[in-house]
């Protein structure tokens, strides 16, 4: 990670008004990941620096949703995992959560699905998001559904990126682990590029919200 990349705790704590206690208690409360906190040499000793984009990120989206959710809840917001074991896809479409339009693009690839795990709700939110965004096409979606289902379980506790790109409009679906180091010759042109993990936490919260 470049210097620039990052962010001392002193001027942290200054640009964004929160108190080292606010900051250390959020940590412990894993609302802040602890691989975030980098330790660095300096010409005082050893300072702690974080990830200048992510931190200010998420610093952000506590502070605006502290008010509306405990700290645990939070926590679950903002973890890779899911308390939401499964939900039946009556119950999702009821709940607003996606369309039946998604979820039977999503039966097409994988039959008749009296109910989804958490990993096939994320699926068919991505799937419903990207198809209303118009970023894909139908047949890009069935694409999607399959890279999904196939590989992002290995994935699931890992920060990665959905990643769509054509090349004389032919697609290529994938996950990555980190796509800032993946680089195509000049024809190939970049579609989007998705954090999961941003997505997981809209989704979290629509589930959180539209609770019975």
């Amino acid at each position: 990670m470049n210097e620039e990349d990052l962010i001392s705790k002193k001027e942290l704590l200054e640009l964004t008004g929160i108190s080292y206690g606010q900051l250390y208690r959020w940590k412990r409360k894993n609302l802040i990941p602890e691989a975030w906190f980098v330790r660095r040499s300096s010409f005082t000793g050893q300072e702690t620096f974080f990830p200048k984009d992510k931190i200010l990120q998420r610093i952000e989206r506590i502070k605006n949703m502290k008010d509306g959710l405990s700290l645990d809840e939070l926590a679950d917001v903002f973890s890779p995992s899911s308390h939401v074991e499964s939900l039946s896809t009556q119950t999702l479409i009821k709940r607003n959560i996606v369309t039946s339009f998604a979820i039977e693009l999503f039966e097409e690839e994988f039959g008749r699905q009296e109910t989804l795990s958490f990993n096939d709700i994320l699926t068919v939110y991505l799937l419903q998001k990207l198809l209303q965004s118009g970023e894909i096409t139908r047949e890009e979606g069935k694409m999607l559904v399959t890279v999904m289902r196939e590989n992002y379980g290995a994935l699931a506790a890992k920060p990665c990126e959905l990643v769509l790109i054509r090349k004389m409009g032919v697609p290529l679906l994938f996950l990555a682990e980190s796509a800032e180091q993946i680089y195509f010759d000049k024809d190939v042109k970049w579609i989007f590029r998705l954090s999961l993990a941003a997505s997981i936490e809209e989704l979290k919260l629509k589930l959180n919200n539209t609770e019975a």
